[in-house]
This record gives C-alpha cells, sequence and structure tokens, in this order.
C-alpha cells in the first residue's frame, strides 16, 4: 500500500466524524421525531380516571381538533405545565384528553381536585401499556390530534403557551380551523 494512502483513510474518517458532530450542533437535542405524525394515532381502551366505570378509547376524540397529554402526579414537569393546560382550555377551548401515566389513581384524583381539571376525560394507564404503544418517552408529553385521529405533533417536555401558539395553533390553522 502507496504511504500516502496509509495516512490518507484515518483523515478521511477524522474529517467525516467531524461533519457529522458539526452537523449535530445545529440539531434541537429535545426534538424526538415520533412515528407517529401524520399517522393514525394509535387505538386504546383504559377505564377513565373519574368515571371508572366507562371506557377512554380514541373514538372519544374523534369529531374535533384535540391534545392527549401524558401525565402522572409524581412528575415535575407535569405540575409546570399544569396551569398552562388550564389556560388552553379556558382561553382556547381545546379538549384535552389525559393519559394517566404509572401514576396511583387516588393521588391523580387528589391532584386534579387541588390543581383543577382541564381534562374532558383521563385514561387510567397504571401499568404503562399505552404509553408505550403511543411512543411515549417520559411524562409530560402532549399530542395533537386531527378531527380524524391523526396525529398531528408531538411536544416532549412541559408545554408552555408560547410553544402553543408557535407550534400548536399554525397546525390547526393550516388544517382549515
Amino acid at each position: 500500500m502507496p504511504k500516502g494512502l496509509k495516512f490518507a483513510f484515518p483523515a478521511l474518517a477524522f474529517i467525516a466524524l467531524m461533519g457529522f458532530f458539526f452537523l449535530g450542533l445545529f440539531r434541537d437535542p429535545s426534538y424526538i421525531p415520533s412515528p407517529f405524525v401524520n399517522k393514525q394515532a394509535p387505538e386504546f381502551d383504559l377505564p377513565k380516571l373519574l368515571q371508572e366505570d366507562e371506557r377512554l378509547t380514541l373514538i372519544d376524540m374523534r369529531g374535533e381538533y384535540s391534545l392527549v397529554n401524558v401525565w402522572a402526579t409524581w412528575c415535575s414537569g407535569c405540575r409546570q405545565e399544569h396551569d398552562t393546560l388550564l389556560s388552553v382550555v379556558a382561553d382556547y377551548n381545546m379538549p384535552i384528553y389525559g393519559l394517566n401515566w404509572k401514576d396511583d389513581p387516588a393521588k391523580a384524583k387528589l391532584w386534579l381536585e387541588q390543581l383543577g381539571n382541564p381534562y374532558v376525560a383521563n385514561g387510567v394507564d397504571e401499568i404503562g401499556t399505552t404509553a408505550i404503544d403511543w411512543g411515549v418517552y417520559g411524562a409530560p408529553e402532549t399530542f395533537l390530534l386531527s378531527p380524524e385521529g391523526i396525529v398531528l405533533h408531538k411536544h416532549i417536555g412541559p408545554l408552555n403557551i408560547q410553544t402553543w401558539r408557535n407550534d400548536f395553533l399554525p397546525l390547526m390553522q393550516g388544517q382549515g380551523t
């Protein structure tokens, strides 16, 4: 092997690796793509938190834009976003469905009683299988669903009003709301 090629390969490999690192500097580290964006939301059937003899399914969310918010009482980010959820309901009349994830239902009921209940209904996902089906990484996560049940957007982390206005509202307005 010629001497020039002996040193060229490691140098080219180093340059390629540096290129990948450089591109990574411009990516949002909190962005995790969802395989469900622009696809039908996964079906589920869960007991409701406050109406234990009733069930919450994806069919309940059809017919209008809605949010699915994954939350738990043990989640500090969920507490941080709670006032935002109350504002989204009050100011935008947006239906929000909760997915109470790996939580104690008694604690969840008390939380809603004390802090206010922004949810149309909550499904109880005590063991977390529905959250896994939805591709949830952790709480809080919020999904925007179209009236047909298509996932239009997924937000990971606490929702705030700025994110609501910048990321969620334009998607609904672009869809004809």
